[in-house]
């Protein structure tokens, strides 16, 4: 059975994409397979990174350019754009475009500090300001208020 291409990365593809950012400017196979079995207890094989950084070039994640006898790999979209694409995904499937659920949850699971809740306080607070009806109209769905953030 032929296995379905997704747009989005997968959790490998993801790592890998995170380390390419992290570089800020085309890799090699081998700089790529280095980065990453500095964080790995078990390291990956030069072709299991080459194999995998081919397949998200074919899915349109990566763009590959010749230099020499290898390639080099550089991502397609910047962090951002790929962090939001996969966060409205999320939101969409997962929370059914409730953001109240998503933030109640990813706080229940993130467990903020006192300076990190003042941040994200003041960009609650910033972006209510930025609304063009910042008294808004709009109503929490059901168990989408500040009620859920204990559960």
């Amino acid at each position: 059975m032929v296995r379905p291409r997704y747009e989005q990365p997968t959790p490998a593809e993801l790592e890998l994409l995170k380390l390419l950012w992290n570089f800020g400017r085309p890799a090699s196979v081998r700089e790529v397979m280095a980065s990453l079995n500095q964080e790995k207890p078990e390291p990956r094989a030069y072709t299991t990174v080459m194999s995998l950084l081919n397949v998200m070039a074919e899915k349109g994640l990566l763009k590959r350019t010749p230099q020499g006898r290898a390639y080099l790999y550089v991502p397609v979209k910047p962090r951002e754009n790929t962090l939001r694409s996969l966060l409205g995904q999320t939101l969409t499937r997962v929370y059914d475009g409730s953001a109240s659920l998503l933030v109640a949850h990813l706080l229940d699971q993130s467990h903020p500090d006192v300076a990190e809740l003042d941040q994200i306080q003041d960009m609650l607070n910033a972006y209510r300001a930025a609304q063009p009806n910042s008294g808004s109209n709009r109503k929490d769905g059901p168990g989408c208020g500040p009620s859920k953030l204990t559960d």
